[in-house]
């Protein structure tokens, strides 16, 4: 390290000094991305490095703690590498033995098979006049990588009604299948051809939301909707209005996603395809339905059709699709999942065509691994049969001849045989140059398996690409606000790595890509990741059959086990589930079981109904007796019960409804909405929620706590977060002696009582949920506990400082600061419909600094588009303390600022003076947008005032 630029001694300077100094700077005296050379000694690559060298010895330093940074010269060296070559290994792997007929796993067998060209089958070419796809299109999909299409996808789509839009469709493909390509052709097809038209995506995770917004942006680059040319027959006025009409209509195809804690300005009247989340498509259903502008929806989209069945968010789904049943407006619905079993039930009641497909492009070899024995899932029935007779002496690989052997290992820690059969198979597939994927039951065995599976991992040569690469991957996640896991830490060196969701969603999208990409070989995660991003793998690894306490469903191990199998890169996948002794018999009668059926989720348990019934007085859709019969018939409930015992769950719906003051039965014997029922139908809350939100408004509009802002955390922080959220009452009773007066009066007025918390300290019990009481109480304390971390998120507490103090993953803080905003902007839209003008502008306020997750100081900056709350404080710590300023700035002197934005990447592109010179670019434009964007808001606030 020069010593000028010493990482711990430096001279005292701004920010905007080192900003400036890296930007003046021409020549760079830095280490480059492999690292600096090093004598290769046996004592180097055996030893890790020693604590309190190097990395360990930098104090990162998060949000609001950002005067006298180093300057960042050589010192990118130790910052971003802590070790050039891997630790040595603790133990090794077992040997895994061939049994009679089994082959070794090699990189030969890598080399996939194409589908059938289209020289064989014109009509598996996209370019086939029969799809009528426009030249741009088509060249968009060739340029990634998809220029012909299976036969079964073609038979699909050529199907009557369906390109035309006429039918709906309902269809079921194995994973890894090509499901999405047939919805995507219908979806683009549609809004091209049908330009006033638009679409709904519907999907159940906002990982798959995210995905799937950067591959439709792709996919519609340049192409253009079909405008009707103006027919010259047409006289006068009509004339001037179709003229004017499609003058208003763009061209081009905009996206847009909407999903809890984005922050986008885009409404439903400026897109053209929503991919939504579940919970963001029903309420853009229901605006639309309110506002009459249903008729422009022209398809709906609905991915993973089985979360039909999810008892939390099915029957949402089911809503949606009965309003648009009833409706009957020309709205094409396709509905697609890999794990139906009743398609043609689920056909019948959408009215739609059902196709399924059973073929796989790649085809997946199943194993049951059982004591360090590997035998072919499909004689699970007769394995569990032999092993139930054995005798202590006999041996069950003599009964059944295995498929291969795994030899019991002499370390302690592979001393369990699963633990062991998991190491086993894992490093096999790293060492063959291929990627596993491996499931287990809860984030601390995913954090454990991968520390474990790391200490066996095949070492790499110093300098290698691979373990530059892997380097690289630590110091992206050392720069990321949230700090580098310590276990990660260790493991990814090694080319392993875990993925859950205690993590941050940065966290996950760099260890996902760095899979994806080959730089990690193995990645162990939860059942989540199954049925969340696409990140197949050669060889799936399922480690026990239960995930939490319960034993995994043959939905979700279909979901795991349809990873395996990489098309285009392997002839086959592998899938492995080991099994313990204990788990045994279940496991053998899952390997056998036939899906579930898809079943109804508006059940009275289930309490959908209400919201169904509330939904549609609410927007309109229905008001007379008749009217809601007709529409309950359209409910999948409706098929699956008896009609008399359907009809009977709607009559005490709809009495529940009236006794709680969400309806009223009129004179002239329809139904409406009171105002309470239209707020809870806007604010998106279900029935018993905005009751619940009612009573607590309602209690805050009488004395609300205006001179502090704890009353209004307290009312944003979002009921199911807040019930999943468990409560430390040590830090609950900490946090509580730290209060103002003001914070512990809004507190003790929403029925927080200190000394039930000094109780709950001393005695260590926890809280009881049982009676309606209890659940009540529960339910204010746990809502508490919580709000103190959004507190914290909104005066600009770093992320990992409030998951160290409150004892939670990170993810789930990072998970409370997205849904808050959108439970947020529920509770101000339902003061709104209230009449309550006053506390909805009191919460509005607050809103604005939820979603800027900032102090008031900086919500006027944090507006200003690219501006975030660490962007808006660096900003006003370097002299544009006001949106004035900012508006009134040069481009060029916020270059330096954004580049401390991100300063793994500045150090980085210095070293190559073309991608220095692009990313200086990039920022530059990044500038005129903010000064543009800030410009914009200023002129706006002038406007307002002169008005006034």
């Amino acid at each position: 390290m020069s010593s000028g630029h010493s990482v711990q001694s430096h001279r005292p300077t701004t920010s905007m000094d080192v900003a400036r100094h890296q930007v003046s700077n021409t020549s760079y005296n830095v280490a480059p991305v492999a690292g600096q050379k090093r004598p290769s000694t046996t004592s180097h690559l055996q030893e890790p490095p020693k604590p309190g060298t190097g990395i360990h010895n930098i104090t990162l330093r998060g949000p609001g703690e950002i005067s006298n940074p180093p300057i960042l010269e050589s010192a990118p060296l130790e910052f971003a590498r802590a070790s050039l070559a891997p630790p040595q290994n603790r133990f090794a792997a077992s040997a895994i033995h061939l049994g009679p007929g089994a082959t070794a796993l090699n990189e030969e067998q890598a080399l996939g098979e194409s589908a059938p060209g289209s020289s064989q089958n014109p009509l598996l070419s996209l370019s086939h006049p029969k799809y009528g796809l426009p030249p741009a299109l088509k060249a968009n999909f060739a340029a990634l990588g998809v220029t012909s299409i299976y036969a079964w996808q073609a038979s699909c789509l050529l199907a009557r009604g369906l390109l035309s839009g006429e039918r709906h469709l309902v269809y079921t493909a194995p994973t890894g299948g090509g499901k999405s390509l047939v919805a995507d052709v219908l979806l683009l097809k549609r809004i091209i051809e049908n330009p006033t038209k638009k679409a709904i995506l519907v999907l159940p995770y906002v990982a798959l939301v995210q995905e799937k917004l950067k591959w439709l942006r792709q996919i519609v680059q340049g192409v253009e909707k079909i405008l009707p040319e103006e027919e010259e027959e047409a006289e006068g006025d009509n004339l001037h209005f179709a003229r004017r009409r499609w003058k208003k209509l763009q061209k081009s195809i905009r996206v847009t996603g909407f999903f809890g804690g984005n922050r986008t300005t885009t409404t439903w009247a400026d897109t053209d395809i929503a991919v939504c989340t579940i919970e963001k498509a029903n309420s853009l259903i229901n605006s639309a339905i309110e506002d009459c502008s249903i008729g422009d929806l022209g398809v709906v989209v609905l991915d993973e059709l089985h979360m039909l069945d999810d008892e939390h968010r099915g029957y949402l789904l089911e809503l949606m699709v009965t309003k648009l049943l009833l409706l009957q407006q020309d709205i094409q619905i396709v509905g697609m999942s890999a794990t139906l079993s009743n398609t043609e039930m689920l056909a019948d009641w959408m009215k739609a065509k059902f196709y399924i497909s059973t073929y796989r492009p790649v085809p997946i070899d199943e194993y049951l691994v059982y004591e360090n024995i590997i035998y072919p899932a499909a004689t699970s029935r007769q394995l569990f049969l032999t092993a139930t007779k054995l005798t202590a002496s006999s041996s069950l690989q003599d009964s059944i001849p295995p498929h291969r052997t795994i030899e019991p290992s002499a370390y302690k820690e592979l001393s369990n045989s699963a633990t062991n059969a998991m190491v086993a198979l894992a490093v096999e597939t790293a060492a063959a140059g291929f990627g596993a994927l491996i499931f287990c039951g809860s984030r601390g065995a995913c954090q454990v398996h991968s520390a474990t599976i790391s200490e066996a991992m095949p070492g790499l040569t110093e300098g290698s690409d691979e373990l530059n690469s892997r380097l690289d991957l630590l110091a992206e996640l050392r720069s990321l606000s949230c700090g580098l896991d310590p276990i990660l830490q260790k493991t990814i060196i090694k080319g392993a790595g875990f993925h859950h969701a205690g993590m941050t969603t940065e966290e996950r999208e760099l260890i996902a890509q760095a899979y994806d990409q080959g730089v990690l070989k193995v990645l162990v995660a939860t059942c989540s990741l199954a049925a969340g991003v696409n990140l197949p793998a050669r060889r799936v690894i399922i480690n026990g059959a239960r995930m939490g306490r319960e034993l995994v469903g043959p939905a979700m191990l279909r979901q795991m086990c349809g990873r395996a199998g990489r098309k285009g890169k392997d002839i086959s996948g592998e899938t492995y589930l080991i099994c313990v002794k204990s788990d045994l018999e279940a496991v053998c009668d899952l390997l056998d079981a036939d899906m579930p059926a898809i079943a109804s989720c508006l059940a009275p348990e289930k309490r959908g109904l209400k919201r169904a019934i509330l939904e549609a007085v609410a927007t309109g859709l229905v008001s007379g007796s008749e009217a809601i019969k007709e529409y309950v018939r359209c409910t999948l409930l409706y098929l699956s019960l008896d009609k008399k015992l359907v009809y009977s769950i709607m009559d005490s719906a709809i009495q529940e409804l009236i006794n709680e003051g969400l309806m009223v039965l009129k004179e002239d014997e329809s139904y409406g909405a009171t105002m309470l029922g239209q707020a809870v139908v806007a604010s998106a809350f279900s029935p018993e929620d905005g009751l619940y939100v009612h009573e607590e408004l309602k209690r805050a509009l009488e004395a609300f706590v205006m001179d502090g802002d704890m009353h209004v955390f307290y009312m944003f922080t979002p009921l199911q977060v807040a019930m999943n959220n468990p409560v430390d009452w040590q830090i609950f009773r900490d946090q509580l002696d730290r209060l103002d007066e003001s914070g512990l009066r809004a507190l003790q007025l929403v029925g927080v009582q200190p000394g039930f918390v000094n109780t709950m300290v001393q005695s260590g019990a926890s809280l009881k949920e049982t009676t309606p009481a209890q659940i009540k109480q529960a339910r204010i304390y746990r809502r508490a506990y919580t709000a103190f971390q959004l507190r914290d998120l909104s005066n600009e507490v770093p992320l990992s400082t409030i998951a160290q103090r409150y004892k939670t993953p990170r993810g789930s803080v990072q998970t409370l600061a997205q849904q808050c905003h959108g439970f947020a902007a529920g509770i101000v839209k339902f003061c709104q419909r209230m009449n309550w003008g006053m506390l909805a502008a009191v919460l509005d306020h607050m809103r604005d600094r939820l979603e800027a997750g900032a102090r008031a100081d900086l919500l006027e900056m944090a507006q200003v588009t690219y501006v975030k709350s660490w962007t808006a404080r660096l900003l006003r710590e370097n002299g544009f303390k006001s949106l004035r300023a900012l508006a009134d700035a040069n481009p060029k002197d916020l270059v330096p600022i954004l580049m401390m934005v991100n300063p793994r990447k500045t150090q980085k592109n210095q070293l190559y003076p073309t991608e220095a010179e692009r990313y200086a670019k990039k920022l530059l434009s990044k500038a005129e947008s903010i000064v543009a964007s800030a410009n914009k808001i200023w002129d706006r606030e002038m406007q307002v005032q002169l008005e006034e």
